[in-house]
Parts: C-alpha cells; structure tokens; sequence
C-alpha cells in the first residue's frame, strides 16, 4: 500500500524491474510481521554493491541471538505461563496476581515482537541490507507520544503518514486535531483484528494522546528533572499496561474482571505460585529500568562500544540458555495480526 500511495503522489520513483519490486514485497526478514520497510528505505540498497564484511556479519549474528534470546528465554519460557494463566482464568483474581499477569503480557508481548523484529533486523544486516530500528526502550517513554515514537516504529510512522497527515493533522485545529488522533488510533486497534477489545485498546490510546496534548497546551511541566521524568515515565507505563488488558483479554467481562482487581475492587482467588510472582515483578522492575535509562540510546552503540570480551561472555550465555531452555516452540504473537 505504501508503495502504491507514494507512487501515485511522486514521492518516490518505481523499481527499476519487476524482479526488483517483487524482492522488496517478498524479503524474508520483515515478510511476516514487520519491521513494514518503506520502498524508498529497501529498494535503493539493491542497487548498491554488497560485499560481506566481518564487523557487519557479527553484528547481524548477535543481534539474531538477543532477539531468539528474547522470544525463547523471556517470553516463551518465563512470561507466556503466567500470562496464560491470569487470562485464562474465570476467577475474580487478587490484585497481586491481576498485575503479575498483566505485567506478564507486557513484557510478553515486548520480548516476543521486539525479538522478532531483531531476529529481522539481525538477518537482513547478514545479508547487507540495512532494516530500521523497530523498538526503541518503549516502556521507559515520558508520556504517550514518546511512547509511539519507540514502540513498533514502523506501524506508528504508518499511520501516522497514511492516516493521520491525510485526515488533517493537527493543521486545523485543536478539535479537529483531536478526533484525528482518536480515528487513527481507533483503526489502529482494527488493524490488529476485528474484535471490540482492540477497538477499546486503540479508544485508550487515542484518549491517553488526547489528554496529553491537552495537557501540555495548558500546563507547563519541566521534565528535566531526573524524578520527575522517572514519576512521568512510571504513570506512563502503569496506563500502557490496563490498554494491554483490552489487547490480550478475549472478552469484555474478563478485561473488566482484570481491571477491577487491579485496581484493588475484588480480588478472591490466588493462583500464581511465589516464584512466578517473583520472577516476573524482578524482571518487569528491571525492564522498566533499563527501559529509562536506555531511552537516548542503541542497542548497536550499545554493544558497539561494550568490551569485546563481555560481549562474548554475554553471548555465550545467551547461546547456552537457547541450547537448554524447553519450551514448546510457540509461533511470534504478531504473525497472527
């Protein structure tokens, strides 16, 4: 669609063969689930000259790793049973366990499709093609625009440039500006499947970006505090995680059952055991952490800049953890929107 949309309007120019448009339509790393590349972002790479080079290859290799490390480790192994569980549950759920859950889908879903989007990245740079960045430390984002600007890049650059620009933008108005932000968002939810819980997930995120915009033409908040972003920041990713219950829940009444026990309404059965409630409230803690303080930076600066000899400490855990982990072999939650 973007192709086709940008060809009509001469924002870019056609391939130069068929051969070469049906390879941007098919290229394997980001066929499936994203990152969505634009045309005018893969196709001038083709007719580049590509030679293999150590520096790249190894790049491309250990971002591979980290994102099957992320999928298998983090979110098949130790998230997906808990998340399960809490919403698959009929019962009204004590808060504790209501959050672990949630908690549990949120990084759940971040570890799947982040990885997913590495493993792309990764096997795309093997090959010497250049993917954008798809995830950006979203959870450590300062309100919901910020959050949009790191989380699935690809989709929210999407609509923001086939949707929201085309409706008006915010070129007429703070009204119009307003019901545009809720349209996109809105057929933002659609777009991950036809169900009134998504159409409710994107309805939040809509009302979240409203508010915050209106906010900000009312109020003047200095965020160059360091507690104030972290308070900022905590808010933000606390609102994220009651849009995921819509996401994830597969019926009103059990999003609503959810809700209602974390925000400590109800609550009457427990049934996580002591070591997942540990183990994911240590490890979504630590996500939100290093989510904040990695929010100006790459993970490819990151590791470029990392001794040599850590990087292959770290490398081979991560190898050994895929090599012993047991897990099902569960499909990325995204190839089903």
């Amino acid at each position: 669609m973007s192709y086709t949309i940008d060809l009509y309007y001469k924002k870019i120019k056609p391939a130069k063969t068929f051969l070469d448009f049906a390879l941007y339509v098919t290229f394997f790393p980001q066929l499936v689930a994203g990152p969505i590349v634009r045309s005018d972002e893969l196709v001038p790479q083709f007719y580049e000259p590509k030679r293999a080079n150590q520096a790249q290859f190894f790049m491309g290799l250990m971002l591979l790793t980290i994102g099957l490390f992320e999928k298998t480790i983090f979110a098949d192994s130790l998230l997906s049973p808990v998340s399960d569980a809490v919403f698959g549950s009929n019962d009204k759920l004590m808060p504790l366990d209501a959050w672990t859950g949630v908690l549990a889908f949120s990084g759940q879903i971040f570890f799947d499709f982040a990885g997913y989007s590495l493993c792309a990245i990764g096997i795309a740079k093997m090959l010497g093609i250049i993917l954008p960045d798809n995830f950006r430390y979203p959870y450590g984002s300062i309100g919901f625009s910020e959050l949009w600007r790191k989380w699935h890049i690809s989709l929210s650059t999407w609509l923001r440039d086939y949707l929201y620009i085309p409706l008006g933008g915010n070129k007429k108005g703070a009204r119009r500006t307003y019901i545009n932000l809720m349209l996109t968002m809105l057929l933002g939810g659609l777009w991950h499947g036809a169900a009134w819980t998504f159409v409710a997930w994107g309805f939040l995120h809509g009302f979240y970006l409203i508010t915050e915009r209106w906010l900000k033409n009312y109020f003047t908040i200095r965020t160059n505090h360091l507690m104030i972003q972290l308070l900022l920041a905590f808010s933000t990713f606390t609102l994220v995680n009651f849009t995921w219950v819509f996401f994830r829940a597969t019926s009103f009444e059990s999003a609503w059952n959810l809700i209602m026990s974390m925000l400590f309404l109800q609550g009457e059965e427990a049934i996580l055991t002591s070591n997942y409630l540990f183990l994911v409230l240590l490890l979504m803690t630590l996500v939100f952490i290093s989510h904040f303080a990695m929010r100006n930076r790459s993970l490819v600066g990151v590791i470029e800049q990392t001794p040599k000899w850590l990087m292959v400490v770290v490398w081979g855990i991560m190898l050994f953890g895929l090599m012993i982990v047991q897990t099902t072999g569960q499909q990325f939650i995204y190839f089903q929107f």
